[in-house]
């Protein structure tokens, strides 16, 4: 059982495990979310990419724009596989391309993401940290159901990690999607699995008869607890984005 990570190294090494597994698996459209506002793509994607490495020059990674992916070239020096901006001529899909990391896709290039996960068929395709469902961009309603239906939820989460108040959500494929409860500053104890990724009436079902546990018995809330290891992992990430 994956228990929630206590650095970032150590997410990264979970995310890493999960993706091959479910490349094992025989999946071809992941994405891994690592839900910390204060996250960088660059140092994150330089620690996931070894898993992929040995492809060599068949391994072509894409960033948002040229400018981020001249920032990788410059930041990570010379390396044997190929970085480019998605709406790159060069980024085009090649027959020898044998996988594509998308790292940090936006809703803005949800159509180009598309359009390569279709020209990719079954070669693989993992989507590092994206966020394709940005409602300014995509809209709501209509155009956006047909976009999760068409696309978005043909993509397999295989990792996903996000702080929560008193506890985390962790999905490290094969496992179930699970809510972790901090119990003490640091420890954390398996609360729930679910199916699906749990949204806030579930949270709030799963985490509710906790919250009350911790009341004083007059009913007082005994103040704030002391940060736990998601918290310093937040912390930890804040001090690399700086």
């Amino acid at each position: 059982m994956t228990e929630p990570p206590k650095t970032l190294e150590d997410a990264i090494a979970q995310a890493r495990l999960a993706t091959q597994a479910a490349l094992d698996d025989g999946l071809t459209r992941l994405k891994v979310e690592l839900v910390f506002p204060e996250l960088k793509p660059l140092p994150v994607a330089e620690q996931f990419i070894p898993l992929f490495e040995d492809l060599g020059s068949q391994l072509k990674v894409l960033f948002p724009d040229a400018g981020a992916a001249a920032l990788a070239c410059r930041d990570w020096g010379k390396k044997p596989f190929i970085i480019r901006g998605i709406g790159e001529q060069k980024a085009a899909l090649e027959p020898e391309d044998r996988l594509l990391l998308l790292v940090g896709p936006t809703a803005v290039e949800v159509n180009q993401v598309e359009k390569l996960c279709q020209q990719a068929d079954e070669r693989p395709v993992v989507l590092l940290n994206p966020s394709l469902e940005d409602v300014s961009v995509v809209g709501i309603g209509y155009a956006a159901r047909q976009l999760r239906e068409r696309f978005l939820n043909t993509v397999e989460t295989c990792y996903y990690l996000r702080p929560i108040q008193n506890g985390a959500i962790l999905r490290a494929y094969p496992t179930a999607w699970q809510v972790w409860r901090e119990t003490e500053p640091g420890e954390y104890q398996l609360a729930a699995e679910e199916s699906r990724r749990p949204l806030a009436e579930d949270l709030e079902r799963i985490l509710a008869p906790a919250a009350e546990d911790r009341q004083n018995p007059d009913g007082n809330n005994p103040g704030p607890k002391s940060p736990g290891l998601l918290a310093n992992l937040q912390q930890f990430l804040r001090a690399l984005s700086q």
